[in-house]
Formats: structure tokens, C-alpha cells, sequence
């Protein structure tokens, strides 16, 4: 830890963390990795495609999942580049305006990720619920105004957090906690009061994750109470099938940051390099998760891979 004794506003350089005892590994460690986030994009980049390209996707249910997708690749865009610069380069610096804008991307993105998580599952409902109204109250002028709120919503949210870290100390270097910038590492490592940080960041969380998460399990509490009228054996499996593959997304997205939450709050600093892996996972599994999620459980998405090849098969022939 450096001395806060050569502290100063804005003109920090902060030290991206790899994986602590495995400096001389870097590259071989970073593998894995580094072709999650290959694969990553290139599956998210297929289905943002498909649902753009067919017009038998254009339904609300795809249009979040598009949403999804684009916050996937945007988290992609975002941290990708700092591991490579970090494990493949050996270059550890960051600027502060640098840190500061990754880290607003960042959380803006999760927040956007969570946001239409939180659609996705009152799309789930309503379908499951009143089926007869569904395409009236799910339109796609509905649709798009719920996405934008979603957007606005993240970036009202975000814009403090980069404000009110340019009024901070910091040492001229600083070591983060991971290989990229984060808004609760950044505050941890200030010389200063960082009361009205910290409180931000904690509104913030409680209205974006928090109020999210709350509805989210409000929601599919409501949905199994509607599954369980159903009379029909047949039609309730039917419903509840519509839902798993949102079900499996949900918890790809919650529990690497619960994982990532336990273990900086009991053994963080006796495993920093399961901190660093957990912190790397805590983005790089929802991205490859997602696409294969939904490859294997919508009928749509596989049809229009399909599709889409056997078209290519054609034009080549």
C-alpha cells in the first residue's frame, strides 16, 4: 500500500492486480480467460445478429433478450481489454480519468443487465398470466420506452460515482483489487472522507441490484402462484418451461457476485488469487453463459441459426 502522504485530486495512477504468486504465469493462466471473452463475443455478436436479421424475433421476448446481449458485449468491450494490456503485456497502469470511465461503463452495464432481467421476467408473467392481453400491454412502443428507462435509469445512477471521485485524495499510485476498476475499490483506496461516496455507491446498488433482485423473486413468486391454478398438468409444464431458461440467466448473473461478495468479506486476503478469479468470473460468466442458455432452450434462436447457415450454404453453393 503506498503512503497517502503524496496524495493528489485526480492525477492517481492506479496498478491493476493479476493473479497474486502467478506473475511468472500470467500468460498461461490468462488463457482460458482470454478465449471466454473470445467466445463470449462472438456468441453474443451471433444472436444480437439473428434477432436483428429476423423478423420472427422482433417480439418483446427477444427485444430484451437483444438488450441483454448488447450489456453483455458492452461489459466485454470494457474489461477485456485491460486483461489483455495486463497479461499478455505486463502493463499494471491506469490513469484515473481512464479507471474512473471503465468503471462507470462497468457498473452502468450491470445495472442495464439487471434492469432487463427484472423486464424479462415481467414479460414471463404477463405471458403466463393474462395470455389474452399480452400483445396489447407488451407492444413494441412499450417495449422500447420500458428500454429506455432501463438506460436512463443506469446512467442517472452511474453519473455520481465518477463526479464525487474527482473531490477525493489519492495517492499518486494505488494498487487495485483486480484487473479492472471498480467503484467500492476505488473509495477503499481514497486518503479522504469517503462517507458521501459510500453512501451513493450503497443508493445506488439498493436501487438498482437491491430493488431488482426484490421484484425478480416478488415476480416468480406470483408466476408459480398463477402455474399452480393451472389446471391442465400439460399447460402448467408448458408455462413453467417458458421460464427456465430466464430462471438459469438469473442466477448466472446473481450468484458469481454473491460468490464474489462472501469471499471479499471471510477469505480474501488468505486466497487473493481465488478474489482475482472470482472477481474475473463475476464478469466473464454471464457473457458465455447467456447465448448457450438460450441456444439450447428457445426453439426461435435455434431455428434462426439454422436458418441463417443453410442460407449461407446456399449462397455459397
Amino acid at each position: 500500500m503506498f503512503s497517502c502522504n503524496t496524495s493528489t485530486f485526480g492525477h492517481s495512477t492506479f496498478l491493476l492486480t493479476g493473479f497474486p504468486g502467478l506473475e511468472g504465469s500470467h500468460h498461461w493462466v490468462s488463457i482460458p480467460i482470454n478465449l471466454i471473452c473470445v467466445v463470449s463475443i462472438l456468441d453474443s455478436s451471433m444472436i444480437l445478429f439473428l434477432i436483428c436479421t429476423d423478423p420472427a424475433l422482433h417480439e418483446p421476448m427477444y427485444i430484451f433478450l437483444s438488450m441483454l446481449v448488447a450489456s453483455d458485449l458492452g461489459l466485454c468491450a470494457f474489461t477485456f481489454p485491460t486483461m489483455v494490456r495486463l497479461f499478455w503485456l505486463g502493463s499494471h497502469e491506469l490513469p484515473f480519468d481512464l479507471c474512473a470511465a471503465q468503471m462507470f461503463f462497468i457498473h452502468a452495464f450491470t445495472y442495464v443487465e439487471s434492469g432487463v432481467l427484472l423486464a424479462m421476467d415481467f414479460d414471463h408473467f404477463v405471458a403466463i398470466w393474462d395470455p389474452q392481453h399480452y400483445a396489447t400491454i407488451f407492444t413494441h412502443s412499450a417495449t422500447a420506452k420500458v428500454g429506455a428507462a432501463i438506460l436512463v435509469r443506469a446512467i442517472l445512477l452511474n453519473l455520481p460515482g465518477p463526479t464525487l471521485l474527482q473531490r477525493l485524495l489519492f495517492p499518486q499510485i494505488s494498487v487495485l483489487s483486480h484487473c479492472y476498476c471498480l467503484h467500492c475499490d476505488l473509495v477503499g483506496l481514497a486518503c479522504s472522507d469517503t462517507r458521501i461516496n459510500s453512501l451513493v455507491g450503497l443508493i445506488s446498488i439498493l436501487l438498482s441490484l437491491g430493488l431488482d433482485s426484490s421484484l425478480i423473486v416478488l415476480s416468480y413468486a406470483l408466476i408459480l402462484r398463477t402455474v399452480l391454478s393451472i389446471t391442465s398438468p400439460r399447460e402448467r409444464l408448458k408455462a413453467l418451461n417458458t421460464c427456465v431458461s430466464h430462471l438459469c440467466i438469473v442466477r448466472i448473473f446473481y450468484l458469481p457476485k454473491l460468490g464474489l461478495f462472501v469471499l471479499h468479506r471471510v477469505e480474501k486476503h488468505s486466497y487473493p488469487a481465488l478474489a482475482v478469479l472470482m472477481a474475473n468470473l463475476y464478469f466473464l460468466v454471464p457473457p458465455f453463459m447467456n447465448p448457450i442458455v438460450y441456444y439450447i432452450k428457445s426453439k426461435q434462436i435455434c431455428q434462426g441459426l439454422m436458418k441463417h447457415f443453410q442460407q449461407k450454404r446456399v449462397d455459397v453453393t
